[in-house]
């Protein structure tokens, strides 16, 4: 059985480019709702070489503290839309697996 962490990663792994998915997302893909904040926690372990950027709250706001604005310029490169309040219109955007 895989662990938990490598299963969020083959989740995020497969996030299209301009797209985004949620913490709670990912917790459901994974068939377990209420494990947003254990999708969190991995997510700070998350390799490098994965689109860890593409990962947000689901009100679209860009979290991460200090690469907050690494994440955001990442998702701008991608063409993600942005709202006029800085969060990601998950409207345009949201990827559901």
């Amino acid at each position: 059985m895989k662990k938990f962490n490598e299963r969020v990663y083959e989740i995020v792994e497969a996030i299209p480019l301009g797209k985004v998915t949620t913490y709670g997302q990912i917790a459901r893909m994974l068939g377990n709702p209420r494990v947003a904040r254990q999708v969190g926690w991995a997510m700070r372990n998350c390799p490098e070489d994965l689109p860890w950027q593409r990962v947000v709250m689901a009100d679209g706001s860009v979290t991460g503290g200090a690469y907050s604005e690494i994440r955001t310029a990442l998702l701008e490169e991608e063409n993600v839309p942005f709202l006029s309040d800085g969060k990601v219109d998950m409207k345009t955007c949201f990827w559901m697996g």
